[in-house]
């Protein structure tokens, strides 16, 4: 299922990435146009992750070529994808803060490509770049948390203050692993809200992994199925009905196993006293 178009911001043309015998990924080819919200929907092990990496230049592909921002990432020099992944920022599921610095030094963490030097305790760094960091945590509602401590957060908190970390980036595509998978039903409502408003807001291509089917629905411009490593759906999220986008997952199942497996991984539960 290849769709082109000439605005496209991400191309991926027949990507197939190897891990020594396991193929994770199987001549994808998917191009995302500036400014669209994709999901990328999936069990885990479908391949979803290791796409995002190949799009973020932390994976290279066995086979085929990932162009982002108009720039052959196989291709690039360290220095020059460095400069590109400055343009890309990435959410993840486990929120990657520094528990012992404070809220507002973590987001300023997401500057870090625009200082020379370390930066040694928030007095080192330039008053400029602090007022930046304060009003991104502004524009998440955590102005209040800026100075406590990244681990007296819940984790709905915490993947927020990961938001506007990744605001500080100034990026251009905004990339998101599983980002609510450890948050409570209430906490990923807000989460993605939120990420939608701000891309909407700043322009951002989004492209975000989720196993979720309602929530995909409800949030994103576009699903693409994946299975097995294998695109098996892109299609527009608006008229796509949950029974659909559910054959993603039961296509897979031949087994009671997995079928427990499915349910699993498509529970709204999320883990006691994740908070917003």
């Amino acid at each position: 299922m290849n769709r082109t178009t000439t605005s496209s911001i991400i191309t991926i043309t027949g990507l197939t990435k190897d891990f020594g015998e396991t193929r994770a990924l199987r001549a994808v080819h998917l191009s995302v146009t500036r400014g669209e919200v994709v999901v990328l929907l999936g069990l885990s092990g479908s391949g979803k992750s290791t796409l995002l990496r190949h799009i973020d230049g932390l994976e290279m592909p066995t086979e085929g070529d990932v162009t982002v921002l108009g720039q052959s990432v196989p291709s690039l020099r360290p220095a020059a994808l460095r400069s590109l992944r400055g343009q890309v920022a990435m959410i993840f599921q486990q929120f990657e803060l520094v528990p012992s610095l404070t809220v507002v030094e973590n987001v300023l963490t997401g500057a870090l490509a625009r200082v020379r030097g370390p930066r040694l305790g928030l007095a080192t760094w330039p008053r400029n770049l602090k007022q930046e960091a304060l009003s991104h945590l502004d524009r998440v509602g955590l102005l209040h948390r800026a100075y406590n401590r990244a681990d007296q957060l819940s984790g709905g908190q915490q993947q927020r203050v990961a938001i506007a970390r990744a605001l500080m980036q100034s990026p251009e595509i905004l990339l998101a692993d599983e980002p609510v998978a450890s948050l409570d039903p209430e906490s990923s409502d807000v989460v993605m809200s939120l990420v939608r408003e701000i891309a909407a807001e700043r322009g951002l291509t989004v492209v975000c992994s989720l196993h979720q089917v309602d929530l995909a629905l409800g949030w994103s411009d576009r699903i693409v199925g994946l299975r097995h490593g294998e695109v098996v759906l892109d299609t527009p999220a608006k008229g796509l009905s949950r029974e659909r986008a559910m054959e993603i997952y039961g296509h897979v199942s031949v087994s009671t196993s997995e079928f427990a497996a499915i349910e699993s991984e498509l529970s709204v539960a999320g883990p006691v006293g994740a908070g917003s």
